[in-house]
């Protein structure tokens, strides 16, 4: 499966991973094992994977070969963090609550 990452898809991928964070934050407190499992499980699915498939691309060769720099990966990683910080502040802005796992 071939997928080409664009601009607006590492965006959408920062969103998804800023909305997210909230419910994976009490995981960093969570003493147990459950949550650091948890924590390693949402990070992977909900950061980690919408971040390499949205960003970076599946299945495509790179276009560019030896040092040089690739300006539309630069583009994607610039729009995922914006995206990413955009979505963070606007939650914090309307007052998104942390979401309690128990």
């Amino acid at each position: 499966m071939k997928i080409t990452p664009t601009v607006l898809t590492a965006a959408l991928a920062g969103c998804l991973s800023a909305f997210c964070w909230p419910w994976l934050w009490p995981l960093f407190t969570d003493p147990g094992s459950s949550g650091s499992m948890g924590l390693v499980l949402g990070m992977l699915v909900f950061v980690a994977l919408p971040a390499h498939i949205f960003v970076f691309g599946l299945g495509g060769s790179p276009t560019q070969r030896g040092r040089s720099v690739d300006i539309g990966l630069l583009k994607r990683i610039g729009a995922w963090l914006s995206a990413a910080i955009l979505t963070a502040g606007a939650m914090s802005l309307l007052g998104a609550p942390a979401v309690p796992l128990a």
